[in-house]
């Protein structure tokens, strides 16, 4: 008799044991979502007040690059009496530039994450996963904003002009921004997949030097050999200095904005999904 009665009891519990799903699981509706990653971003804009030393990248380097570009080879490259010429030349190309390097850093703090235990805390949230990398990049973007911003100051104060509109540097800037966006989620799933900061780094400079020195960034491809100059051609950091150097100065520029935007979504469709799969099953 007790034995049957443990039976019924056991199938009447059964439903309600079904029900049960672990924090984080389940359908998440997009006003959640979007409640998830304010509160998300408001946290790690909190780290940064509470850490202010993460913030000297985005405000010194633009200082450093502008000035070291500028004085090392403005004078080689234009002439030593007509620098002011480079500086409209490099500084909108250093534009990509800042994307690409705080890119880098996204994936170095994903994977101090882990190792520091902070998302094992994200673990037994009811949130979604992708929220936790999408409030991340929200304040990266931020820091990207503020260390275009720094440089943009640095190229007026050494002589560059705007020769077109304020619209079309907002534009320039904006175009700098979302290709950068899109860079976080490579470096990102690199974080999620290597074993230390240190290694993402390692990794990361290994892609990173042939990007930024192959490029139009700091100098005019025409005299590069022609293996190199095809390169460039392809090379995407090319495409987003070019376009930005057209928005800032003037000149032919649907061309290679279209291509930066295809590169930026299609970094994105490929890299995002991979990146959250990934971190779903690391957490």
């Amino acid at each position: 008799m007790s034995t049957t009665v443990q039976a019924r009891t056991s199938a009447q519990d059964a439903p309600e044991r079904r029900q049960v799903r672990p924090a984080g699981e389940g359908r998440i509706g997009p006003r959640a979502h979007l409640r998830h990653i304010g509160a998300l971003v408001r946290r790690n804009v909190l780290q940064l007040k509470q850490d202010p030393q993460s913030m000297v990248d985005a405000l010194l380097m633009p200082i450093v690059f502008a000035l070291l570009f500028v004085y090392v080879f403005g004078g080689a490259i234009s002439g030593k009496d007509n620098r002011d010429a480079y500086v409209n030349y490099v500084v909108p190309g250093l534009m990509a530039m800042m994307g690409l390097s705080i890119a880098m850093a996204v994936g170095v703090g994903v994977n101090e994450d882990f190792k520091k235990g902070v998302m094992d805390r994200f673990r037994s949230m009811p949130i979604s996963r992708s929220s936790v990398l999408i409030a991340k990049i929200v304040v990266e973007i931020g820091r990207m904003a503020v260390a275009m911003v720094i440089l943009l100051g640095m190229g007026f104060l050494l002589g560059m002009e705007v020769r077109t509109s304020v619209l079309e540097l907002l534009a320039a800037m904006g175009l700098s921004l979302l290709f950068g966006a899109s860079l976080m989620w490579i470096f990102i799933l690199l974080g999620l997949t290597v074993q230390s900061p240190q290694a993402v780094q390692g990794m990361a400079m290994l892609v990173l030097l042939p990007l930024q020195f192959g490029s139009s960034i700091f100098a005019p491809t025409n005299t590069m050999p022609d293996w190199l100059r095809t390169f460039t051609e392809y090379n995407p950091l090319s495409n987003l200095a070019d376009a930005a150097r057209a928005l800032v100065n003037g000149g032919e520029l649907a061309s290679s904005v279209w291509w930066t935007l295809g590169w930026a979504v299609a970094i994105t469709v490929v890299t995002a999904p991979l990146a959250v799969g990934r971190f779903r099953r690391k957490t």
